[in-house]
């Protein structure tokens, strides 16, 4: 897989203008460790039917290429638990359909809380790398945010002889989009450590913007007390 541009990091902020806010909440020990060691990260999965969205996700998840796939209806998700930094999150990975008359009933709902987007189209296919136009402006149609973290795949990179979109033209429109660009294949099973890449760039983003950090810990007669501040530096492998 060929991975284009470095991205931009971004650190959110508070709306209070204080550089730091403590509070204290009534939380027992495990409670905390729990909440500390499983945070989610919704990540969604958005392109054109058929461009291998449902695979890609399989390959994430389960490491393995499905054997046979149907239309996605409505919304799946699918997980899996990944280590940053001595973290473990939850990348939640969410599968859209692609066609409009699945859709209607739960596109409100997969746009809810989102983390990331990840935008999927099919090298082989031209007019699936056209349709993104319309998928960027859905996203943006459903109010989510320019700060939410987005990367655009190609899929099917294994169908060399058959590709119609050029790399070239693929990275100008990331780049027009301010976007990372992967250039993949959910099928080739030497591509899985590369698909994990697309993911894992995003966990690690979504890690470093975070500006909630339980690192300073201290109980006073029973209760917690939480430091928020910011991370200034990230040592994250990918």
């Amino acid at each position: 897989m060929d991975f284009y541009r470095a991205g931009r990091s971004r650190a959110s902020s508070s709306s209070d203008a204080a550089p730091s806010l403590t509070s204290s909440v009534d939380l027992s020990t495990s409670s905390l460790d729990t909440s500390i060691q499983t945070r989610i990260f919704k990540i969604i999965v958005i392109g054109d039917s058929n461009v291998g969205k449902t695979c890609l996700t399989f390959r994430f998840t389960g490491g393995s290429f499905p054997d046979k796939t149907e239309a996605t209806i409505g919304v799946d998700f699918r997980e899996k638990a990944v280590e940053i930094e001595g973290e473990t999150i939850k990348v939640q990975v969410w599968d859209t359909a692609g066609q409009e008359r699945f859709r209607k009933s739960m596109v409100e709902h997969y746009y809810r809380n989102v983390h990331a987007v990840v935008f999927v189209y099919d090298v082989t296919k031209m007019a699936s790398f056209r349709n993104l136009q319309t998928w960027i402006e859905e996203c943006n149609g459903h109010r989510v945010s320019a700060s939410v973290p987005r990367v655009l795949v190609g899929n099917k990179c294994d169908l060399v002889d058959q590709i119609q979109v050029p790399s070239n033209m693929a990275l100008k429109f990331a780049d027009s989009h301010n976007m990372l660009l992967f250039e993949t294949s959910a099928k080739d099973p030497k591509e899985s450590q590369n698909v994990d890449s697309i993911f894992m760039s995003l966990a690690c983003r979504l890690k470093a913007q975070k500006s909630l950090l339980y690192r300073d810990v201290e109980r006073e007669d029973g209760r917690v007390r939480l430091t928020q501040g910011t991370e200034t530096k990230t040592n994250c492998p990918c």
